[in-house]
C-alpha cells in the first residue's frame, strides 16, 4: 500500500461531498501543511503574531468551508492550501497596516524579500497587489509565483499540479519573476 493512497481516497471522497473526508485527510498532510506554514512565516516580519500551527488551523477551517472542492491530488491540494495561507497572511497584514498603507515605500529586491524575513507588513501587501495585477495579464505566471515563493513548491511539483513540462514551468517562472521584480520596483518609486 502506498503512502499517498489514503490521501487520494480522502480527496476523492471530499470531491464527492463527504465533509468528514477533510478530517481523514488532515493527519496525512498535517506535517506538510505545517512545513508550508513555517515557510510562509519565515518570510514574515520578526515578531509576527501568527505561529505555524495557528496558520495551519485557520487554513483548515477555510478549506472545510469550501463547497464541493475538487482537488486533483496531493500537490493540487497543497497548492490550494498555500493560496489559502497566503490570503490569511495578507488579511492579517492589511488589518495591521490599514492606517499607514502606501506611506514610506522603499525599493527592495524580490530575491531578498523572499529569502529574508519581511520587516514590514506592507511588503506582503505590495507583493500580493503585484501578483493580482500579474494574474490579470497572465494567470499561469501568477500561479507559478505563488506556488514557488509562497507555497515553497519545486518546479517539478508545480509541473505535476498544472500538467505542464518542467522546462515550461521553469521558463514561465523566470519571466514571471522578472515581471514581478519590475512591477514592484515601479510601485516603490516615489510618484511625481
Amino acid at each position: 500500500m502506498q503512502v499517498s493512497e489514503p490521501i487520494t481516497v480522502a480527496l476523492r471522497d471530499l470531491a464527492g461531498g463527504d465533509k468528514t473526508a477533510m478530517e481523514r485527510l488532515l493527519p496525512h498532510v498535517y506535517a506538510e501543511l505545517k512545513r508550508l506554514a513555517g515557510h510562509y512565516l519565515r518570510q514574515e516580519r520578526d515578531g509576527h503574531t501568527l505561529q505555524p500551527t495557528a496558520l495551519v488551523h485557520e487554513a483548515y477551517f477555510r478549506l472545510i468551508d469550501t463547497s464541493q472542492p475538487d482537488f486533483h491530488g496531493r500537490s493540487h491540494f497543497l497548492g490550494v492550501a498555500a493560496h489559502v495561507m497566503r490570503q490569511i497572511l495578507i488579511d492579517h497584514a492589511r488589518s495591521r497596516n490599514a492606517s499607514k498603507r502606501g506611506s514610506g515605500q522603499v525599493v527592495f529586491s524580490l530575491d531578498e524579500s523572499m529569502d529574508t524575513p519581511h520587516k514590514r507588513d506592507d511588503t506582503v501587501i505590495r507583493v500580493n497587489d503585484a501578483l493580482q495585477t500579474l494574474e490579470t495579464h497572465d494567470a499561469l505566471k501568477a500561479q507559478l509565483i505563488e506556488m514557488r515563493f509562497f507555497g515553497g513548491m519545486t518546479a517539478e511539483e508545480s509541473a505535476e499540479v498544472l500538467g505542464l513540462p518542467v522546462q515550461k514551468v521553469r521558463s514561465e517562472l523566470r519571466v514571471a519573476q522578472a515581471w514581478l521584480k519590475r512591477e514592484l520596483d515601479q510601485r516603490a518609486r516615489p510618484q511625481k
